[in-house]
């Protein structure tokens, strides 16, 4: 399973920001939406990434209030990043080496979208209990004549 898998099934829907807003627009953008990161786009380039992990941050190191804080001054200014091609279990390894809940996907420069840890777990425990009603299936399917002489083998083996 590829990332592009992913974004196909979440859809393409971004939230962005510029790195000169003020933090405490992004914050509102943020919890207006319902969402743990924003994009930080410069000039059509990526250029951060801001989520709660920064915000909170920020507000501890500025005595319990953003202040006067850009989200430039505060985001994460080198994102991890994949593209719409890598394996899911290369974004796994990524993100949990780097505690990263939230990754950009670029194709070369273009923002494709953004994937969660939760997007990234919900696709291999979608997939998983896709593959055991496969396997389940097949099992009860098992052919009628196959399963009727390995219950003879079985009774011959134990003398029955």
């Amino acid at each position: 399973m590829k990332v592009s898998d992913i974004l196909r099934v979440k859809g393409n829907t971004l939230f962005t920001v510029s790195p000169d807003q003020p933090l405490s627009d992004a914050i509102l953008a943020m919890s207006e939406n319902d969402i743990g990161s924003l994009v930080v786009m410069h000039h059509g380039d990526l250029v951060g990434m801001l989520t709660f992990r920064e915000v909170i941050q920020a507000v501890v190191k500025n005595g319990g209030s953003v202040g006067q804080s850009t989200v430039r001054g505060v985001m994460d200014d080198h994102p991890l990043t994949c593209t719409p091609g890598t394996e899911i279990d290369e974004v796994r390894r990524m993100m949990l080496e780097r505690h990263a809940r939230y990754m950009p996907v670029l194709t070369e420069r273009t923002l494709m979208g953004v994937i969660s840890f939760y997007d990234v777990a919900k696709a291999v425990v979608d997939s998983q209990d896709f593959e055991n009603r496969m396997l389940k299936a097949y099992i009860r399917d098992w052919p009628v004549e196959e399963e009727a002489a390995d219950q003879a083998k079985a009774a011959q083996a134990t003398g029955g």
